[in-house]
């Protein structure tokens, strides 16, 4: 064998033969959507098959994701089902991000107003290629003559849950009760004007458009 020929015959040509990470995750999906359903219907393989109007053996393949069955089979195994064609798909997308923040666990921050009795609990942070949200708990429990103010990309949502304020964004002003909510544009000024009945507490979720890769 010659050198060109254990190049060819080489590591790279198993690299292209290396099988993509996903390949075969429809397949599972729907393996284990049909077996789920089948056995809770209390019906065997043979008895399901015949319902669809396929074979027992293609059945088979299928709960053991041994082929990729067409649209019109999946129809079929849907029906005799009695379930939305789509349910068959359950599992078959990528997994997604999801924070959760136990009551009481989440992290304080130090930020403009912690001096003046703002504190800043942070819940959760849900950060993606192409989004970010983050969610703070904000309590204030001191009055002061100044307050601090935000600007920052995004929308933001405010949400009063106890006491009352005034709350300014760029020139209009706000009054907040429990239960008042104002969405905002994050690049106009905005902060507290006024404090009203201590203690206040109010929840800020700040939801980031589309983030720019770098080059």
């Amino acid at each position: 064998m010659t050198d060109q020929q254990e190049i060819r015959h080489g590591p790279a040509a198993r690299e292209v033969d290396r099988p993509a990470p996903n390949e075969g995750r429809l397949e599972r999906a729907i393996a284990a959507q049909v077996r789920r359903l089948r056995q809770a219907s209390g019906r065997t393989l043979a008895e399901l098959a015949a319902a669809a109007g396929i074979s027992k053996p293609m059945l088979s393949k299928i709960e053991n994701a041994q082929t990729s069955c067409s649209l019109t089979t999946l129809a079929r195994l849907a029906d005799a089902l009695d379930v939305p064609v789509t349910s068959l798909f359950r599992g078959a997308d990528t997994e997604r991000e999801a924070v959760y923040t136990p009551a009481g666990s989440g992290a304080r921050i130090v930020a403009r107003g912690t001096r003046v009795g703002h504190d800043y609990t942070l819940l959760g942070a849900l950060r993606g290629p192409h989004k970010r949200m983050e969610a703070h708990l904000v309590t204030l429990t001191e009055r002061s003559e100044e307050f601090p103010l935000f600007q920052h990309p995004g929308t933001e949502l405010i949400y009063m849950l106890e006491g009352e304020m005034v709350y300014s964004h760029g020139e209009s002003s706000y009054p907040m009760r429990p239960g008042d909510a104002l969405q905002l544009d994050g690049e106009g000024v905005h902060g507290p004007q006024e404090l009203i009945t201590l203690p206040i507490r109010f929840l800020s979720v700040v939801a980031y458009g589309e983030i720019p890769s770098g080059d």
